[in-house]
């Protein structure tokens, strides 16, 4: 008599916010991640939020979207799903309008599968004690060029918020594993690159080296400050680019450089293309710079 014994694995629990183990690279199913082509990785501003739309200083508060911003989400799949874009892998931050508009853009794509990393270093820049607060009213109360250094500048921080604040992240469950030290009161474009960076290096970049195809779907800070990072764009540059809600953005990557590859359509200083009609890509940045006015220069 032949016995066979079954043993059940045990699996480990979860833990909450550690880093998951992510799945091995496939081969490539569009032409564009064989080894003679370069890397592909698009970002996407999230759509329009609920405090955009009302013109309030948003940064980490939670707000969701708008309809106007699932709008523009469902879109930005459509506008891939055209182009035949197949994604292995997502990143997103842990606000809800990031991960809702990387939910419609899967949704529309079809492909609810793609396996998503969540990640506070990919939330918008901490606006301290300007969130919540009328962007209009705050210009009138300090002019123009002031808001604008805090809201465009490249390192200068707008005040900081106080930590019996609800506004302040250490009072925000989703960040009890985050180490106090590493949440921010307030935040420059220089101070939000720098955790930006460690996920470009340590996470996200490393993933692409492996050929997977990669969707980010954050904010216009942390995206401006990873471009940034990409096209190698200076400070005084950098304080005048405003990034579009919910258009996905596409960067060619060097393969052995991973230096992004100047696309005949960019819009300067940017080296990648947006998807879609570029008038209205024009018009959509445009609206971002009326919110309060033309921004200025480090």
């Amino acid at each position: 008599m032949l016995l066979v014994f079954m043993c059940a694995t045990t699996l480990p629990r979860a833990v909450a916010f550690v880093s998951p183990v992510l799945p091995r690279s496939r081969p490539s199913l569009r032409r564009f991640a064989e080894e003679e082509t370069p890397y592909e990785l698009v970002l996407l501003r999230h759509g329009e939020s609920t405090w955009n739309d009302e013109g309030l200083f948003t940064g980490w508060y939670d707000c969701p979207l708008s309809a106007a911003g699932e709008a523009e989400a469902i879109e930005s799949g459509k506008l891939l799903k055209e182009q035949g874009y197949i994604f292995d892998l997502a990143f997103t931050s842990y606000l809800k309008r990031a991960i809702s508009t990387l939910w419609y853009c899967l949704t529309e794509l079809d492909q609810q599968y793609v396996p998503t990393v969540k990640s506070w270093r990919l939330n918008e820049r901490h606006y301290g004690a300007l969130q919540g607060l009328d962007k209009k009213s705050t210009v009138a109360q300090h002019g123009t060029e002031q808001v604008n250094i805090w809201r465009r500048s490249y390192d200068i921080p707008p005040p900081p918020v106080d930590e019996d604040s609800e506004h302040y992240p250490g009072n925000d469950m989703r960040y009890r594993n985050v180490p106090e030290d590493l949440l921010p009161k307030c935040e420059s474009l220089k101070l939000t690159e720098d955790r930006v960076l460690d996920d470009w290096e340590n996470l996200i970049k490393p993933e692409i080296a492996k050929g997977k195809r990669v969707l980010i779907a954050a904010h216009g800070n942390s995206l401006r400050a990873l471009a940034k990072i990409l096209d190698d764009i200076p400070p005084d540059v950098i304080a005048k680019l405003n990034l579009p809600t919910g258009v996905p953005l596409v960067y060619e990557l060097d393969r052995t450089t991973f230096k992004p590859i100047k696309h005949p359509d960019a819009i300067a200083p940017l080296s990648g293309r947006y998807l879609g009609d570029l008038e209205d890509v024009k018009a959509r940045i445009g609206a971002v710079v009326a919110q309060t006015g033309p921004p200025v220069a480090a």
